[in-house]
């Protein structure tokens, strides 16, 4: 497998660390962004730029370039970054609204545009790949998912419209995961079996695959991720 250049946003979450791992497992070398600091500890083939609000556009260019400039090169985008909240409509604040927005939209658009540059300007390189984390939640809300809901469906359009502007120029998928077994869920549903859950290992591997050349005619989809894992 060629070694591929990885730039991962959110990598200090559950999720991220675990997509992290799996790139870096097969091989890769891998850049974390994340709002929250960088560790002190250095993994090899691993590089974190903390600190970086990926709200703002400009940071998350310079973000980008300073991640393909250290590593020599950037071939993949992984956006994971983002945000849940859950409130009905009635009785919620509408400025969670605008929140979840920023936090899954926009860091979306910011890094996807850092990166569809050509890559003589300092985008990816071309063949290149994006993912997205939309949520398999964004297709069909229930009761007090409307903003989360919302704001992944505006991931969804974004890769579809965005798969279709460059024209496989650079291949851009979303995964849509459903319930994730982290700690998190675990401590907000102790009622619930995470066995029901899919694992976010299990997750990472399907972003590594839509990555890869083995995904090389996949471009524009949305790929439900959803089925309950035992790892």
């Amino acid at each position: 497998m060629t070694q591929q250049k990885v730039i991962i946003t959110g990598g200090a979450g559950v999720l991220g660390a675990a997509v992290a791992k799996s790139f870096l497992a097969a091989g890769h070398r891998v850049t974390v962004v994340d709002h929250a600091p960088a560790p002190a500890a250095v993994t090899d083939g691993l590089l974190h730029l903390g600190g970086v609000d990926l709200t703002d556009e400009a940071a998350a260019r310079t973000a980008f370039l300073q991640a393909k400039v250290a590593m020599g090169g950037a071939d993949v985008v992984v956006n994971v970054a983002g945000g849940f909240r859950w409130q009905t409509v009635a009785e919620g604040d509408p400025a969670t609204w605008e929140k979840l927005f920023a936090l899954n939209a926009r860091t979306c658009l910011n890094m996807c545009r850092a990166a569809i540059v050509p890559e003589g300007e300092g985008g990816l390189a071309n063949g290149g790949a994006i993912v997205n984390v939309g949520a398999a939640a964004a297709e069909k809300a229930g009761a007090g998912m409307g903003a989360y809901a919302a704001s992944k469906a505006a991931v969804a359009r974004l890769t579809e419209s965005l798969a279709t502007e460059l024209g496989g120029r650079i291949r851009v998928n979303a995964v849509l995961p459903l319930v994730m077994d982290t700690p998190q869920n675990r401590a907000d549903m102790p009622d619930v079996d995470p066995k029901t859950w899919t694992a976010t290992a299990a997750v990472a591997d399907a972003i590594v695959f839509l990555a890869s050349r083995a995904a090389r005619a996949i471009n524009g989809a949305l790929i439900p991720v959803t089925a309950p894992t035992a790892d």
